[in-house]
């Protein structure tokens, strides 16, 4: 029996491409470090104009850059200087790359890429998950009990669910409350530091940044006040777009590069971008997942997906400022934005409205849009 073609439509979003059997898996290309191919909108049969309207919306609300892989191609990327940044915006920034692209500090988009760090480091037997995290950090980490400190483990710091304060006090058993947690949460990238006996810099260089060519990727010290509650987090991840599309992409070849295994626990990973626990199903191991039931963000619960106009399988990094590294993997996409805040009063959420637009990219001479079999 001969199976279907299908036909593909676009972006990250609907989906792009090419007939093709459902058994066959595309291959992904990956970047060198001095060359990285561009695929046009015409060869995927996509509504150029459309496209050139997202991104038109995407630079309007102060993107500094915006970046779509499809397949690990570049199908679009534009920068751009921030006209009237605000003052937290200016104070991220970090500088800029050979090709003259920001640098910025990327906020909580850290948290995914301390997310593979930890897959590593139990991948080479330096920890487990399962661990109290005083097995790494010593007794007194927090401001719990040695008791209560004592059930926290590795696990409850990348779910967001140790129980305790942004000031690492006590406020319910690991486990029992979800609570968005900086300050716990940086202390996973400080056990994987340990662990591996290297600066945080030194193992992010070695296992990821290095081999995936992130050569604009550093950690960086924050200009915080001394009194600052956020002591554990005075790091930032300074890194460009195209840095963060090399490592969308490596999380899209399922933990690959260029034929190398970066992180090849594929239980993990899978673990990583799935609901780690009942209490927010939007949240992985330090990844955000679209297309849950609900989620929290912050104290406030709101029904339905994070986005309810992209795909729902997408899975993403995300820092203030709304800078974002998402992945579609039935759409082999990675969208990156970073940039100022884009959202103000009386207009709509950025991603909602980018991905509404988004989806309407599709092939020229389609009338209506395609769905492909796993939605």
């Amino acid at each position: 029996m001969k199976i279907p073609v299908l036909t593909v439509l676009c972006l990250a979003i609907p989906q792009f491409v090419i007939a093709q059997q459902q058994t066959e898996k595309p291959s992904l290309y990956f970047p060198t470090r001095d060359e990285w191919e561009t695929v046009s909108p015409e060869s995927l049969n996509l509504n150029t104009a459309a496209l050139d309207t997202a991104l038109d919306f995407a630079m309007e609300r102060k993107s500094s850059s915006v970046i779509i892989l499809h397949r690990g191609r570049i199908l679009a990327e534009r920068h751009q200087a921030v006209v009237s940044p605000s003052p937290r915006y200016r104070g991220m920034l970090r500088g800029k790359t050979s090709a003259s692209h920001v640098i910025e500090d990327v906020a909580s988009c850290q948290k995914s890429v301390t997310s593979v760090l930890v897959g590593i480091a139990q991948q080479k037997g330096l920890l487990k998950l399962s661990d109290p995290v005083h097995q790494h950090l010593g007794t007194g980490w927090s401001q719990a009990t040695p008791e209560q400190e004592a059930a926290i483990t590795l696990h409850h710091l990348i779910t967001m669910t140790s129980g305790l304060s942004v000031r690492l006090k006590y406020g319910a058993p690991a486990g029992t409350k979800w609570e968005y947690n900086t300050t716990a949460y940086s202390r996973s990238l400080t056990a994987v530091a340990k662990a591996a006996k290297m600066t945080a810099n030194d193992v992010t260089r070695e296992w990821l940044t290095g081999p995936l060519g992130m050569d604009d990727s550093k950690w960086v010290d924050r200009r915080l006040p001394a009194d600052s509650p956020f002591v554990a987090n005075r790091y930032g991840f300074a890194t460009s777009a195209r840095d963060l599309a090399r490592f969308g992409l490596m999380m899209l070849a399922n933990g690959n590069w260029q034929g190398e295994a970066i992180l090849s626990d594929q239980k993990f990973l899978k673990a990583a971008t799935s609901p780690s626990q009942k209490l927010n199903p939007s949240y992985g191991f330090l990844w955000w997942l679209n297309g849950q039931r609900f989620a929290f963000r912050g104290t406030r619960r709101a029904t339905g997906p994070l986005v309810p106009t992209a795909p729902t399988d997408l899975f993403s990094a995300q820092g203030a400022l709304n800078r974002r590294c998402s992945i579609s993997p039935s759409r082999q996409l990675v969208v990156v934005r970073i940039g100022d805040s884009p959202d103000k009063n009386r207009e709509p959420k950025f991603d909602q409205e980018f991905w509404r637009l988004l989806m309407k990219v599709r092939g020229r001479n389609s009338g209506t849009a395609h769905k492909t079999p796993s939605e």
